[in-house]
């Protein structure tokens, strides 16, 4: 005999819900997505809930649905990539793609980035439609491709080519925020308002080549040992920004004593690298909000190793501070090694504007409902997302996938690892918190 259905609707079952999403493997590259979309687009017809289709090809699509609201807000956007990153070459204690349920945590790829994220927020999405919620406007969710290999198939096709169906959106919840941290004793709640932004980078370096069995010194090779080293040396200027000035003024405030007014601090540009030093390991977390960073990945050099190379390129991933121009990072890099070599920018995308912090309140009420020790906080995030192609819309994204993660357990540092894992009674927080934003959203 069949085995029975369960009679729990799907969204009081968040946690098998992320499992049966971490079971399609959806390794981008290739990403193949096309399983997952249509197991989400049978839950939301189950639900009777109608789905908008949209690919650039045929295994790469992304679901947009519909909830009507009253119309007194402009329509909110749920969304979130289903796409993760490789395993390749990583030692991991449990499968990646079966979903187990472990020493109180589910494990495998993308149970934090960001299958986890989603399924809770498909969750609140399907739990509205169920309650009947009287919703301030319309409610969007999507589930979208290739956010973790240049959007090509994902977001920025759909803002390309598909901008319609994103009209009228003001604000959306999106990666990454939400989650408690712990400082200083106290609990925090970042939720995400800004972001950097690529600035991919370029070095090219020349010399004399030859044959290596004929040594030349001071050539193209030896000046990628001085760039690496000097990338490595020295950290590229402090920048103040209005964003991270937000931020750290906020977590200042609620910080107690010596703590709060040692981060206080950090705004200061002539103090910013010395109280990093001090700050130690938090620092380390906290200095890429203060510089624009590069970090050297790809090399090409020599083709054949008994030919010296006349030519060396470097490749670097730049991440502009929120609201500083390309030129600004292009400067700062070539003061830095321009001396060895050119410099140029291979690729830029402009981030995110400046944040209207509209729902910040309310989304920051939600969370000290569910947690009274908890004060929300506007967050920065060093990394980017899709937040940067809806912002060309005018779309915001705040950065609210809540979480109520235990003390010792670092969310950053465990996204794109091995073992990546999530707290089995976490999604029942983020459920519910967004669940009352979508109520609450104007």
């Amino acid at each position: 005999m069949p085995p029975k259905a369960n009679p729990t609707p799907i969204y009081e079952r968040p946690l098998e819900l992320l499992q049966n999403l971490i079971r399609f493997d959806t390794t981008n590259p290739p990403g193949n997505e096309r399983a997952c979309i249509e197991y989400i687009q049978g839950l939301l017809k189950e639900a009777g809930i109608p789905t908008t289709i949209v690919a650039r090809t045929p295994e790469r699509p992304n679901l947009i649905a519909r909830l009507k609201g009253r119309g007194q807000a402009p329509p909110l956007l749920l969304y979130g990539h289903v796409d993760v990153v490789t395993t390749e070459n990583q030692q991991w204690t449990h499968p990646p793609f079966e979903g187990r349920i472990v020493d109180g945590y589910i494990w495998g790829r993308g149970a934090l980035d960001m299958k986890g994220p989603v399924a809770l927020m498909l969750a609140a999405f399907l739990k509205a439609k169920a309650k009947g919620v009287d919703l301030p406007g319309d409610v969007l969710f999507a589930a979208v491709a290739d956010e973790e290999a240049g959007d090509d198939f994902g977001v920025r096709y759909l803002v390309h080519e598909h901008p319609r169906l994103f009209e009228g959106v003001r604000y959306a919840f999106g990666e990454f925020g939400g989650f408690n941290m712990s400082m200083a004793g106290t609990r925090v709640y970042p939720i995400m308002v800004a972001e950097k932004q690529i600035c991919w980078m370029k070095a090219t370096l020349r010399g004399k080549g030859g044959h290596a069995s004929m040594p030349v010194q001071g050539q193209a090779m030896a000046k990628l040992g001085r760039v690496l080293a000097a990338l490595d040396r020295r950290a590229l200027p402090v920048h103040i920004t209005p964003a991270v000035r937000l931020m750290f003024e906020s977590i200042r405030r609620i910080l107690p004593g010596a703590t709060g007014a040692l981060l206080g601090q950090l705004l200061n540009p002539l103090l910013t690298d010395r109280i990093l030093k001090l700050l130690g390991g938090r620092g380390a977390m906290f200095s890429n909000l203060f510089h624009n960073t590069v970090s050297p990945t790809m090399l090409q050099a020599s083709a054949k190793v008994n030919v010296i190379p006349a030519e060396v390129t470097l490749e670097m991933d730049g991440r502009l501070l929120p609201g500083l121009d390309p030129a600004t990072m292009l400067a700062e890099v070539r003061k830095l090694i321009g001396r060895f070599g050119e410099v140029e920018i291979n690729r830029s995308d402009p981030g995110p504007a400046t944040p209207d912090m509209a729902l910040f309140e309310t989304l920051g009420g939600v969370l000290h409902e569910l947690d009274p020790r908890g004060t929300a906080v506007p967050f920065v995030l060093g990394a980017v997302t899709d937040a940067r192609f809806l912002s060309r819309l005018g779309i915001q994204t705040y950065g609210f996938t809540p979480l109520q993660l235990p003390e010792d357990f670092s969310f950053l540092g465990a996204v794109h690892g091995a073992d990546e894992r999530l707290p089995v009674d976490a999604l029942d927080f983020g459920v519910e918190a967004v669940f009352r934003a979508l109520q609450r959203f104007h």
